[in-house]
């Protein structure tokens, strides 16, 4: 009886959609309601506080992510080496997934670092300066204003990619992944 990867499956698909609703809502929610703030001193505190109460929810998300896409590897390894296609999936899955713990890595330290050195200062949103913005904030704030849009951006990407392993595991596609493999070989 093959065994039943239900639950890493799930923490893995939960985490990934935890880490990519959440983003997708900071950058389009949260940091465009701090913009309505009436006060634009208080409008940086906003963004950061709310930020900083997901921060543990999308730690979670992305451990859980993780945690489940490793099992997952293991209880996949023959097909990772005997599937035409699996492979490469996979590294490039890896690669964006990497690419989006940087990115997500890199913005938490933005935003730890504006919450640290920002103080009470005017702004236009949590990652839009004014031009009161004092230089060093405002630098900050536009790179968060990139990585808010890298980071869904990355992990849509992988949830892209969920889905054409997911169809990989289709019986039909099994085979002809195999059969393909098994004609590599031949011709080398």
């Amino acid at each position: 009886m093959p065994a039943d990867n239900t639950v890493s499956r799930s923490l893995h698909d939960l985490g990934l959609a935890t880490w990519f609703g959440g983003s997708l809502m900071g950058a389009v929610g949260l940091n465009g309601a701090a913009a309505q703030v009436e006060e634009p001193k208080q409008r940086l505190r906003v963004a950061i506080a709310g930020w900083n109460r997901w921060t543990p929810v999308n730690l979670a998300g992305i451990a859980a992510h993780v945690a489940g896409g490793a099992v997952l590897l293991g209880a996949n390894k023959g097909r990772l080496a005997s599937q035409q296609g699996v492979a490469q999936a996979t590294v490039v899955k890896t690669a964006l997934t990497g690419a989006a713990l940087a990115a997500t890595a890199w913005s938490r330290a933005l935003g730890a670092k504006l919450n640290e050195e920002a103080g009470q200062v005017p702004v236009e949103g949590g990652t839009n300066p004014s031009i009161d913005t004092p230089e060093d904030v405002a630098k900050t704030q536009r790179q968060l204003r990139l990585l808010q849009w890298a980071i869904p951006a990355l992990t849509g990407a992988v949830l892209v990619l969920n889905a054409r392993m997911g169809e990989q595991q289709r019986p039909a596609q099994v085979t002809r992944g195999l059969l393909g493999r098994l004609r590599q070989g031949r011709a080398a």
